[in-house]
């Protein structure tokens, strides 16, 4: 594997000093006591993050500003992880599960709660529910979302490690169902839909990406890397060649991979800096031109000993170019 080194362009790397930058980058910090959000979404017209709580599953709101209001509650609170604006624009899609961090999990629940769910952003009302646990056997953590251009959901399931498909009409199904899926702990993750025809999806265990066609799902494919991101977590399709990952587990930190070949193989580009201090960055969403990140703070809650957050952020994320070190 090449070495990389770090290479801020001022005026092109050759025969310039590299400069680090010693601040983080600007943060939109918010006040929501124990909630630990988890998933981020922003929506472009209201100009708005919508936020998930891994603690309560309470679904909230945060303004540019960092003002914090609730959007919804669910009647069986657990967790809420991935959340994703729906294309119509009106509505965002929550994954509600009982995995790991809930304070309210109970016996019934945990480890077996899989739910999709669709909220009125205008009213904060629940506008569909879609029950995923009976489609597989076994323990359930759905994770993370998609949407395709035809309104078509896809969901991950962590500890089942299958990707899952909630059509326009509310049908739900096993789309994928891999051997390359299989792994220990916490399995697939994030999950984005290319305009080409497939998922591409992370598996936090693998510390890989995989390739998803959507009109034979049974052809998944790893994507070649030189470099493996174990604790992957979310995934951002900047545009149709280049994909933003989240990393935590101690890493802690954000990359881009480039590809030149349809997502067959990526190369690590750029990279956030351990300056930046991310705080388990779980989750990403695009603002414009712009990667914002949710500080999840996760570790916090194994630790007995911490006290838990009052306020959590949503922070810009960095990317310094790499190169390849010269031998």
């Amino acid at each position: 594997m090449k070495k990389l080194i770090i290479c801020i362009l001022l005026a092109g790397c050759a025969g310039k000093t590299a400069l680090i930058p010693s601040q983080p980058t600007a943060r939109i910090e918010f006040t929501a006591p124990d909630t630990y959000p988890e998933g981020v979404a922003y929506d472009s017209i209201g100009n708005m993050y919508y936020v998930t709580s891994a603690k309560t599953g309470t679904i909230g709101k945060v303004s540019p500003k960092g003002q914090y209001t609730t959007l919804y509650t669910d009647a069986v609170p657990r967790s809420s992880y991935g959340i994703k604006v729906h294309p119509d624009g009106k509505r965002v899609f929550v994954c509600l599960s009982d995995a790991n961090y809930s304070k309210y999990s109970t016996p019934d629940t945990k480890k077996k709660m899989a739910r999709l769910v669709g909220i009125d952003m205008a009213t904060g009302q629940k506008v569909s529910d879609t029950d995923l646990s009976m489609l597989k056997p076994g323990n359930h953590f759905a994770n993370d979302l998609t949407f395709d251009d035809k309104g078509n959901a896809y969901i991950t399931d962590s500890f089942a490690n299958v990707i899952y498909k909630v059509d326009a009409n509310g049908m739900a199904t096993v789309f994928a169902d891999s051997p390359l899926f299989k792994t220990e702990g916490v399995g697939l993750n994030g999950i984005v839909w290319h305009k080409n025809g497939y998922l591409l999806v992370s598996s936090s265990g693998a510390g890989a990406v995989y390739k998803v066609p959507l009109n034979n799902s049974s052809n998944v494919t790893k994507v070649m890397s030189d470099q493996f991101f174990m604790n992957a977590d979310g995934l951002l399709l900047n545009n149709s060649n280049t994909l933003t990952l989240v990393q935590n587990g101690g890493s802690d930190k954000i990359y881009k991979l480039q590809s030149s070949d349809d997502f067959s193989s990526v190369k690590l580009i750029e990279s956030t800096l351990l300056t930046d201090r991310f705080t388990y960055p779980s989750t990403a969403t695009k603002v414009k031109d712009e990667v914002w990140v949710m500080n999840a703070k996760f570790s916090e809650i194994v630790d007995s000993t911490s006290v838990p957050s009052m306020k959590f952020a949503i922070q810009n994320a960095r990317f310094i170019p790499l190169a390849p070190k010269k031998k």
